[in-house]
C-alpha cells in the first residue's frame, strides 16, 4: 500500500470497529406505490433525550450540483412511545429538521413519502436512496450505520448491490396520519438487506420491476459482476448474447487496464424504457444506467450509448475509489468542489470510450468517427477564448442543465470533452517519448491501483498526486503539461493526441458512417446537421437552438428561437436546408431564409459559400498509428456462443 493513502484508510479501519458498536438506523423503503409515483419510508432513528437536528442529503455524489429532493419529501411525521412530536425546519438549511427528544426515549420513529416523476413507471421503479434518507446532521455519513430494508409490489424482482439477508413480511406503516389510500399493496414482498452506512447506502440505489431479469458476466473473474435489466417489455429485459458477451469483456478489460477491484461484487442497474428519462450514475459497487427501450437492441441502437456501462463503470475506479480532495465531503451537506472534474469526468470519458472499443461495444471505425465529432465541437466553441478548461469544472454546478441558447460562446461540462483529448494528449505523449513500451495503462496501475483489491473505499488526490504518478511513468514535464492544457486560454481544441495517434481532423461533405448510424438510430430524428456550415443548430421542425458565435448565421444576426419557414423559397425541411448548402457553393448568391420571430416574419440572407462540412478522422501516412493501439483488446475478445441451428 503507498504510504500517501496509509492515514485514510488507516482512519476507516478504525472507524468501522465503532460504526459496529452503534446501534443503526433501521429504515424501511417501501416502493410498492412506485406505479402512483410515491415512495415511503419507515425510519427507527436511536436517539437521546434533548435537542436534535436530523438532515437528509443536498449535495449527492456523481452530480456535480445539489440535487438533493428536498422539495419532494412530504408526509414528514416523527413519533415516539406513541406520541407525535413536533418539528421545525431550519430557517436557512432548508434540509434540516429540529426535534427535541423527550426525556425516556431511545428510539426516534420518522415517516415520510417521496414524490418521484423520474426513473419509475407503471412496470418498474429505480431507487436512489437520498429520496428517502434521514439522519443525524453534523455526523460523518461515514461513521453513521444504518439497516435497510425494501419492498416492491407483487412479483418484482430486485437489482442491487446491497448484501441480502433474507425476506420478511412488509413491516406496518406508522405514518402519524391518516394514509390509508398509500398503505402497502396487497401481496407486497419485503427484502432485508445487511448493514451498512449512510455514506454506502447512497451508493447503493436499487432497481425492481416486473420484467427483470440479472445477468451474471465473466464469470471466471472474481469478485462477481452481474447486470440487472428492467424494462416495459418482458422481450426488452432479454439482452441479447452478443451485448453479454460484450460487457463480459469489459469486465475482463477492466482487470487488465486498472489491476485491482475496489468492491466486493458489481451490478450493472439498468433500465430499458421509453416512459422515464435517461440516467447514467455512478458508485462503487453499482451503476445506476437508463436508456430508451431498444437502445441495446441492435448494434446500431447501441452505438449511441456505446460508452454508457463503460463510462459509469469506470467510475468506480475513477471517481468513487481515488476521488477529487476537494470533490470529496464528509457528508452530504458541503458543497463539493469540481476544479478537478477534468480528472474525475475526464479521463473517465477517455477511457470509458477506449474501453468500449477494447470490449466490442463499438468498433474502432466507430470510435475515431465519435472522436471526430467530439473534437470538431471543441475545436468551433468559441467561448474557449474566454474560458478556461478548469473554469469549466470549477463552475460546474451552475453550467448542467440550462437553455442551449448561444451554448457555445457560453461553454458548458467541456471537462468531460476537454479531459478526453487531454488524457489522450497523455497517453500518446507516453508512447511517443518509451517508443510504444509504456501507455496510459502503465500510470492507471499506479494510481487506480494503490491499495490493491480493497472493499469500497474513498481515497483522495490532488494535482500533486497526478504529477507523480505519472512521472513514476516516464519523466517529462507534466506540470506544465497540465497547467497549459487546463489552466491556460487556448482558443482551439488539444488536437495533439489525435495527431501523434496517427490522425487528423478533417471536414467533408459528407457525415461519417457512424454519424449516419446514429442519426437513423435515433427515437427523435435530428434536424439538419449544420453546425459546421452555417453555424446553426437546428431542431426538426426548424427551430434554432443555438448559433455559433462568429459564424455566418452570427454575421446574418439569427437568434436562438427564431423559426426557419422556408430556404430558398422552399418550405423547411433538411433536404431543403442541405440544397441550399450544396448550390451555394458554387454561387455567389446568398442563402435567403423566411423566418418567424415571435408573431413575426422576417427576411434574412447568409452569406455562406463552403460547402456541406462533417468532422472525420483522416491517416496521416507514415506516422505510427497510436490510436489505434490504444483500441486493441487488452485481453483475448470473447463472442457469444453460435445459435444452434
Amino acid at each position: 500500500m503507498n504510504l500517501r493513502i496509509l492515514p485514510f484508510a488507516f482512519s476507516l479501519l478504525l472507524a468501522f470497529p465503532a460504526i459496529a458498536q452503534k446501534p443503526p438506523i433501521r429504515i424501511t423503503a417501501d416502493l410498492s406505490e412506485a406505479p402512483r409515483k410515491l415512495y415511503h419510508a419507515e425510519i427507527e432513528i436511536p436517539v437521546s433525550p434533548g435537542p436534535l437536528t436530523l438532515i437528509t442529503p443536498e449535495w449527492i455524489p456523481g452530480n456535480h450540483r445539489p440535487t438533493g429532493p428536498a422539495e419532494d419529501i412530504t408526509g414528514v411525521v416523527f413519533t415516539a412511545n406513541g406520541q407525535t412530536l413536533p418539528w421545525r425546519r431550519d430557517d436557512t438549511n432548508l434540509y434540516e429538521f429540529h426535534l427535541i427528544i423527550p426525556a425516556g426515549v431511545t428510539t426516534l420513529h420518522a415517516h415520510l413519502d417521496c414524490i418521484v416523476t423520474s426513473r419509475v413507471a407503471s412496470k418498474f421503479a429505480v431507487l436512489e436512496w437520498e429520496k428517502l434518507l434521514l439522519y443525524p446532521a453534523n455526523t460523518p455519513v461515514a461513521n453513521i450505520p444504518i439497516q435497510p430494508s425494501v419492498t416492491v409490489p407483487a412479483g418484482w424482482g430486485i437489482g442491487t448491490a446491497l448484501t441480502s439477508i433474507g425476506t420478511g413480511a412488509p413491516t406496518t406503516a406508522n405514518t402519524g396520519v391518516d394514509q390509508a389510500d398509500h398503505t402497502t399493496t396487497p401481496g407486497a414482498t419485503t427484502t432485508n438487506y445487511a448493514a451498512t452506512t449512510v455514506e454506502q447506502l447512497q451508493a447503493s440505489p436499487v432497481i425492481t420491476g416486473q420484467y427483470f431479469h440479472e445477468f451474471p458476466l465473466a464469470p471466471e473473474v472474481t469478485p462477481k459482476h452481474y447486470i440487472d435489466v428492467v424494462a416495459d417489455a418482458p422481450e426488452d429485459s432479454e439482452l441479447r448474447p452478443e451485448l453479454l458477451a460484450e460487457i463480459s469483456n469489459l469486465v475482463r478489460e477492466t482487470g487488465a487496464m486498472y489491476g485491482p477491484r475496489h468492491y466486493h461484487v458489481y451490478h450493472f442497474l439498468l433500465t430499458l424504457s421509453d416512459a422515464t428519462d435517461g440516467e447514467g450514475l455512478e458508485h462503487g459497487q453499482s451503476s445506476n444506467n437508463g436508456v430508451d427501450e431498444k437502445t441495446f437492441s441492435d448494434a446500431d441502437h447501441q452505438l449511441i450509448d456505446s460508452d454508457l456501462l463503460s463510462h459509469e463503470f469506470t467510475h468506480s475506479w475513477n471517481g468513487k475509489y481515488r476521488r477529487p480532495f476537494n470533490l470529496y465531503q464528509t457528508d452530504f451537506a458541503t458543497m463539493q468542489q469540481g476544479s478537478l472534474l477534468w480528472v474525475y469526468e475526464g479521463m473517465t470519458q477517455y477511457l470509458g470510450n477506449v474501453l468500449a472499443a477494447r470490449s466490442g461495444l463499438k468498433s474502432q471505425a466507430q470510435y475515431r468517427d465519435q472522436l471526430a465529432i467530439s473534437a470538431a465541437n471543441l475545436d468551433n466553441k468559441p467561448g474557449r477564448v474566454w474560458r478556461n478548461t478548469e473554469d469549466t469544472a470549477i463552475a460546474a454546478s451552475i453550467l448542467r442543465g440550462g437553455n442551449p441558447a448561444w451554448s457555445n460562446w457560453k461553454r458548458g461540462q467541456d471537462y468531460y470533452q476537454e479531459g478526453e483529448l487531454f488524457w489522450l494528449d497523455a497517453d500518446t505523449t507516453i508512447r511517443k517519448l518509451t517508443n510504444n513500451k509504456k501507455s496510459l495503462n502503465d500510470f492507471e496501475h499506479i494510481f487506480l491501483g494503490k491499495g490493491g483489491n480493497t472493499g469500497p473505499l474513498i481515497v483522495t488526490y490532488n494535482r500533486d498526486e497526478l504529477v507523480a504518478d505519472l512521472n513514476q511513468v516516464v519523466k517529462y514535464d507534466w506540470a506544465t503539461f497540465i497547467h497549459e492544457h487546463i489552466d491556460t486560454i487556448n482558443p482551439h481544441a488539444d488536437l495533439s493526441g489525435i495527431e501523434q495517434g496517427g490522425y487528423k481532423l478533417v471536414y467533408t461533405d459528407k457525415p461519417s458512417k457512424s454519424q449516419t448510424t446514429m442519426n437513423s438510430a435515433r427515437k427523435d430524428h435530428p434536424g439538419p446537421d449544420v453546425w459546421y456550415s452555417l453555424g446553426l443548430r437546428i431542431k426538426n421542425d426548424g427551430t434554432i437552438t443555438d448559433i455559433r458565435w462568429g459564424g455566418p448565421a452570427d454575421n446574418a444576426k439569427l437568434a436562438p428561437g427564431q423559426k426557419i419557414i422556408a430556404v430558398d423559397g422552399i418550405i423547411f425541411s433538411s433536404d431543403a436546408v442541405k440544397a441550399a448548402i450544396k448550390q451555394s457553393k458554387d454561387n455567389a448568391a446568398p442563402i435567403h431564409l423566411i423566418l418567424q420571430t415571435d408573431q413575426f416574419v422576417t427576411l434574412t440572407d447568409i452569406n455562406y459559400h463552403g460547402g456541406e462540412r462533417y468532422p472525420s478522422l483522416q491517416r496521416i501516412e507514415g506516422t505510427p498509428d497510436f490510436l489505434d493501439d490504444i483500441t486493441k483488446p487488452l485481453t483475448t475478445p470473447q463472442t457469444a456462443p453460435a445459435k444452434a441451428e
